[in-house]
């Protein structure tokens, strides 16, 4: 058992976690809830050796624990699956799970090769990874990077193993899988640590929860004792209200898009669709349905085989994303921010002007006039509520939702007519979440900006669209003509999905 007494940890002008104390027992996945900046972060980090708590001790089998590093963590049994794929793409499957013990398979200078291979095999084996330990890890798909990070901590004799948003990147049929894999460390008694945003994944695979909101403790419970009104409200402190937003001001007479034929092969098959004026049209699918594969080829990222994109009734071809921004004002908040749409060691103020210092620098040197940047920044911090200390705060020190909201504030700078929000509140709490949705509802009725929301969260898709198209195998396979707003329009509009499905199969 892993024991938090009395944790406490504070950062210049925040509390981060206060006296908090939870039992976290082998044997069973216990989740960690909480909004982001509840404490969930700091906590696991404490646990595995990123930061010194302040006050209190962590204890293993009533014994206390010190953690002085990642390293001392690791060596202790302690380790964490992060969200991002943290892997070495240009390195191999066994390189990556036993990059920290080359020592033992090495002597005299030269490395044992068919000694590393072997060790790794046998942790490809427990997570039911079938491919070679030579492959190239660039090669595999996220949820094989996923089980590389699981079986390199896993190859450290884990006793603890965190995770932290494990399933974010991969399908649901892919974490049926990863689940399946933790139901197999649960039975060697490991303690396994769940932090997550998803609330179904904790009540169909956790045994415990305990929930944090503002750095204290609300509240640890048995999942067979919760439900999940109950959870949001010690998340957010509150009961969750639940919205509907009935955008009136699409204008069905102005066309804004029109997609003809667009096709690339492997990637997507004749897709065909209508944008217009003041709408927001949902965009719903698994991941490797093809929808992001599809929003790719209609900013110019990757080029089309064939179709037609037509742009206020002119054809148009779009070679690049610089040219969907600067030329055709349509602007993409990408699914994975820390990797394509953020620059997470720069500062907030340079993340937000970046797509618009050409049109703010000076026409002698071409300098960023620094009072453009200064005047835009503090805008979007005002309008778009995020959360800093200033505008040079780093941006990979804020929380998801800030980051999420600094990502979405470029675009908004740069006056785009078409904004495409590819899985825009992944890996963010409930109050952010509900935040960016009625962002995205403003943007569209209030400002009669043209949205295409991409989502494999169908509660998110009908929240907010005024139509639903629905992809699967790369391909459009039916479409919600008119979202009802009442309170069973999830239900009705989930079952014509369904039956969009059925008549595929």
């Amino acid at each position: 058992m892993l024991q938090v007494k009395n944790i406490s940890k504070a950062f210049p002008g925040v509390q981060a976690l206060d006296d908090v104390s939870i039992d976290f027992q082998g044997g069973e996945l216990h989740g960690l809830l909480g909004e982001n900046g509840a404490g969930k972060s700091t906590l696991v980090k404490i646990i595995c050796g990123v930061y010194k708590q302040d006050k209190g001790q962590l204890f293993y089998n009533k014994k206390p624990l010190e953690v002085e590093s990642v390293k001392d963590a690791s060596s202790k049994g302690i380790n964490m699956v992060m969200q991002e794929l943290q892997v070495l793409n240009i390195s191999s499957v066994a390189e990556n799970i036993m990059i920290d013990k080359f020592d033992k398979f090495s002597k005299g200078g030269f490395i044992n090769w068919r000694r590393i291979h072997k060790e790794a095999q046998q942790f490809l084996d427990f997570v039911e990874l079938d491919v070679p330990p030579t492959a190239l890890v660039g090669y595999l798909s996220p949820v094989q990077k996923k089980m590389v990070q699981i079986a390199r901590a896993l190859s450290s004799q884990s006793k603890i193993l965190l995770l932290d948003e494990p399933t974010s990147s991969i399908t649901d049929k892919e974490a049926d899988i990863l689940f399946g894999i933790l139901n197999k460390l649960k039975e060697q008694g490991i303690v396994l640590i769940f932090v997550t945003h998803k609330l179904e994944e904790v009540f169909k695979y956790c045994e415990k929860a305990s929930v944090l909101r503002d750095g204290k403790l609300i509240g640890t419970k048995p999942i067979s004792e919760l439900k999940q009104k109950e959870v949001i409200r010690m998340m957010i402190g509150r009961e969750e209200k639940i919205e509907s937003y009935s955008n009136e001001n699409v204008n069905r007479s102005k066309k804004v898009l029109e997609v003809r034929n667009l096709s690339r092969e492997n990637k997507v098959h004749d897709v065909s669709l209508d944008l217009y004026e003041g709408e927001v049209l949902g965009i719903y699918g698994l991941i490797g349905s093809g929808r992001t594969e599809f929003a790719r080829l209609l900013i110019g990222e990757d080029k089309k085989d064939s179709g037609e994109v037509i742009l206020n009734g002119k054809k148009i071809e779009i070679k690049s994303l610089s040219e969907a921004i600067y030329k055709y004002k349509m602007g993409y908040v990408t699914e994975n921010r820390k990797e394509e749409g953020l620059f997470l060691m720069d500062n907030v103020r340079r993340n937000v002007n970046v797509v618009v210092w050409p049109e703010i620098s000076g026409n002698l040197l071409k300098l960023i006039k620094n009072k453009a940047e200064r005047d835009n920044v503090k805008k979007m911090i005002k309008e778009l509520d995020i959360r800093v200390t200033n505008s040079e705060q780093i941006v990979g020190n804020l929380s998801g939702g800030n980051q999420q909201k600094v990502s979405i504030a470029k675009w908004l700078i740069a006056e785009c007519e078409i904004l495409i929000f590819d899985e825009p509140t992944i890996g963010i709490d409930v109050g952010a979440k509900k935040y960016i949705h009625k962002l995205i509802y403003n943007l569209a009725n209030d400002y009669n900006k043209s949205i295409i929301l991409i989502s494999s969260d169908l509660p998110e898709v009908v929240t907010i669209s005024n139509r639903i198209i629905v992809f699967n195998n790369k391909k459009v396979i039916g479409e919600v003509e008119e979202v009802p707003k009442i309170e069973d329009s999830y239900d009705q509009v989930s079952h014509q999905i369904g039956e969009f499905y059925l008549k595929k199969v």
